[in-house]
């Protein structure tokens, strides 16, 4: 296993399970995902499978990264 300082390995999205429309939708984050680098696709890794609900896979943003590597954390995401 590699000590990288580099964030190469971060994944660049967080996958959503998502239950509700609207404002009384609850978004909980159920995984992250890696771009390839063709960018024409993605691995992806979930830490919980949905079992309801739709998936949406969102860009990280600032505040996703500085949670560090704990994806099962339910949170609020954004607007589709």
């Amino acid at each position: 296993m590699s000590n990288k300082s580099d964030n190469t390995n971060r994944p660049t999205h967080a996958i959503w399970q998502v239950n509700g429309e609207g404002d009384k939708a609850r978004w909980t984050r159920v995984g992250a995902a890696w771009m390839h680098k063709d960018l024409k696709g993605a691995n992806m890794k979930f830490d919980s499978f949905p079992l309801s609900g739709r998936i949406v896979v969102r860009e990280m943003t600032e505040q996703d990264n500085n949670a560090g590597d704990d994806f099962n954390t339910a949170s609020v995401g954004g607007a589709q």
